[in-house]
């Protein structure tokens, strides 16, 4: 019995589907009879599709895959008949699309492209009220951003003019309405600074509490 080693195989065409996948395929290419032959390139797709089956077999996009990297495997030398077309020998020298990237040039590096988004968002709504309501979540958001990078707080004002700047003043709000009703500022830093004064002035009072219990533990 003498061993064959891999170096000395066939080159795999395509290795997640492994060497008995093309061995199978290269038996069928033999077959004479084109009936056989199709029944078995059926057969054979769909235990290449048990390969992965991480991917939903239902789906027809992945079952044209299969279908085509059979054909693939062929070296695109397979007369069966399928149920898509079939694909062109081409398809291997294909490059796939360059993506494209997003340009880095941010205004505002502290408020992120998310903000830069979310105002053009703004700018296309057409209702007055739910555009005014736009304005407001995004100084709420560009205003905790900026606290999160800096350790300066930020005026309403200043927020207000980033909004224009970047909306190229396509977006505006009266400043008097947000200063009066804080409308910039989120909740939980309010119940966060109530909390802090609820609890320093609790420590106050516990601290003159245990000072007049010792005095008059003192005087017993």
């Amino acid at each position: 019995m003498s061993l064959e080693y891999n170096t000395e195989r066939q080159q795999l065409t395509l290795r997640e589907y492994g060497r008995n996948v093309q061995n199978l395929v290269a038996h069928i290419k033999t077959i004479e009879d084109k009936e056989k032959r199709n029944r078995m390139a059926a057969t054979l797709v769909e235990l290449m599709k048990m390969i992965n089956p991480e991917f939903s077999k239902d789906a027809q996009e992945y079952t044209q895959k299969v279908w085509d990297d059979l054909f693939i495997i062929s070296k695109f030398d397979l007369d069966v008949e399928s149920p898509f077309p079939i694909p062109e020998a081409t398809i291997l020298e294909r490059k796939p699309d360059r993506m494209k990237y997003q340009s880095n040039e941010i205004k505002f590096r502290h408020y992120g492209r998310n903000i830069e988004i979310l105002i053009q968002n703004a700018i296309a709504m057409e209702d007055p009220a739910e555009k005014e309501g736009a304005i407001i979540a995004i100084g709420k958001l560009m205003k905790s951003f900026y606290l999160t990078w800096n350790k300066d707080n930020i005026e309403d004002e200043q927020v207000l003019k980033n909004i224009k700047q970047l909306s190229k003043d396509q977006l505006d709000i009266d400043i008097e309405k947000v200063k009066a009703n804080n409308l910039f500022d989120s909740e939980k830093r309010g119940n966060d600074n109530s909390n802090r004064h609820h609890n320093r002035n609790r420590n106050k009072g516990g601290g003159k509490r245990n000072h007049s219990n010792k005095r008059r533990r003192n005087n017993n």
